[in-house]
């Protein structure tokens, strides 16, 4: 399995550090030149891989951890999306009416069509997302919805091998809004840092 993540702002920089925690190579990319930021992905680790967006996308994993206008560039940039796992990490505050009155993460499944996308690690701001998850003997929550029940447990395994525990919410329409951006107003999870103790 391969991963990548794309947007390197300071939640893909968390979710890289996340990977190098666990000595897991990951692809980090954004619509700039990866040259731009190799000094930044080597101070976090050697198995954080800068590439051109056009290389990050083949990854089987892709997070997408960009501002959320940018999200119709990085589509362009794979002519086939289909049986790709995409993680949305991305929040918004764009009005319902700009989104085809969907929640964030369905509209952006239509810019990705055949994807089979996942909503996760967005609810967590990113000082938050950039610590360990291990915290006084328990584990960060995580929260994931998505339609495709398959790919959100291949997204959980991915977040307990990271140290998180991940907790599905079903799907987009469903639980899934307790972590979707709405116009002003926001899901009840957003921002919440949970902990669990096994």
């Amino acid at each position: 399995m391969s991963y990548a993540i794309i947007g390197f702002g300071k939640i893909g920089q968390a979710l890289a550090r996340a990977f190098a925690r666990k000595g897991i190579e990951v692809a980090v990319a954004s619509t700039r030149d990866p040259r731009s930021f190799a000094a930044e992905a080597a101070a976090i680790g050697p198995t954080i891989i800068p590439m051109t967006l056009a290389e990050a996308v083949k990854a089987d994993i892709i997070f997408l951890a960009v501002r959320f206008e940018s999200h119709p560039e990085v589509a362009k940039a794979l002519s086939d999306w289909n049986g790709k796992i995409i993680v949305d990490a991305m929040n918004t505050q764009a009005p319902l009416e700009e989104l085809d009155g969907l929640p964030s993460s369905a509209f952006v499944a239509t810019t990705f069509a055949g994807a089979r996308l996942v909503k996760g690690f967005n609810h967590l701001v990113a000082a938050v997302l950039d610590q360990d998850p291990c915290v006084h003997g328990g584990r960060r929550v995580v929260f994931l919805a998505s339609e495709d029940n398959d790919a959100a447990s291949e997204v959980a395994a991915l977040a307990e091998h990271l140290g998180f525990s991940p907790v599905k919410l079903g799907g987009l329409s469903e639980g899934g809004l307790l972590v979707h951006a709405r116009g002003k107003s926001w899901g009840q999870l957003i921002f919440k840092d949970l902990v669990k103790f096994d």
